[in-house]
């Protein structure tokens, strides 16, 4: 075979390997058409986990001193300081990937009669502290929402417990209305403890510290197992 020949052959030979690699990207394409990748759906809401009944999210009102708060996940920051060894700002995205998320079961207690059992998922407020770093003097933590809204716990509670700021519930990302992007699940607390819109977790050496409604009269620990008025 002369070296025209084998030139013939391996040109025909590349257009072969070109028409079938393009005829399979094609076909791959094609709506409808099987992949073996992965399309995300939507999140659909769990009603039962682990044998446990769960309520509906539309079962949770809204509560707010200044209406919803409608925060874009693109802008978002979180912003851990105060008495801490460096002020820690993370985005949304950040938050998530560089966190290990927790799920559990907890019910929400409101002081104006209801109650809702939730599935939620979210990261651990002691991760986020720990990352940067909380002072020996501190001993209260501070978190504060988009509107103002503040409340306040002894350190330790957050920091003994797995507390968490949480993202999803019932398996779905949570909404402006119930708190977009992180709400407190402040477990064994009254409902006005549970702050929504969090952008800032501040560690302090006030332990009076008072947040909106412990101001107004309510309890500054918020215990389920005490009466909501101080």
């Amino acid at each position: 075979m002369n070296t025209r020949s084998s030139r013939m052959i391996a040109l025909v030979t590349a257009v072969v390997v070109i028409a079938v690699v393009a005829a399979f990207v094609i076909l791959e394409l094609r709506p409808g058409s099987p992949s073996n990748g992965t399309t995300p759906l939507a999140a659909a809401e769990v009603r039962s986990y682990q044998g446990q009944d769960l309520s509906s999210i539309s079962d949770v009102p809204e509560n707010a001193i200044a209406g919803t708060q409608y925060l874009n996940e693109s802008d978002y920051q979180l912003t851990v300081t105060g008495l801490t060894a460096t002020t820690k700002v993370s985005t949304y995205r950040e938050i998530l990937d560089n966190h290990r998320h927790y799920s559990k079961v907890v019910t929400l207690d409101c002081v104006e009669g209801w109650s809702v059992r939730i599935l939620w998922e979210g990261v651990l407020v002691r991760d986020l502290i720990n990352e940067a770093g909380a002072d020996p003097r501190a001993n209260t933590v501070i978190f504060h929402a988009a509107d103002g809204y503040t409340t306040s716990f002894p350190l330790s509670y957050v920091m003994d417990n797995d507390i968490i700021i949480a993202y999803k519930m019932n398996n779905v990302t949570i909404d402006a209305e119930h708190g977009f992007p992180f709400r407190l699940v402040a477990e064994d607390k009254w409902g006005y403890k549970w702050i929504k819109w969090i952008d800032e977790i501040e560690l302090s050496d006030n332990p009076d510290y008072q947040g909106y409604w412990e101001q107004r009269g309510y309890s500054e620990s918020g215990n389920l197992s005490e009466s909501q008025y101080s």
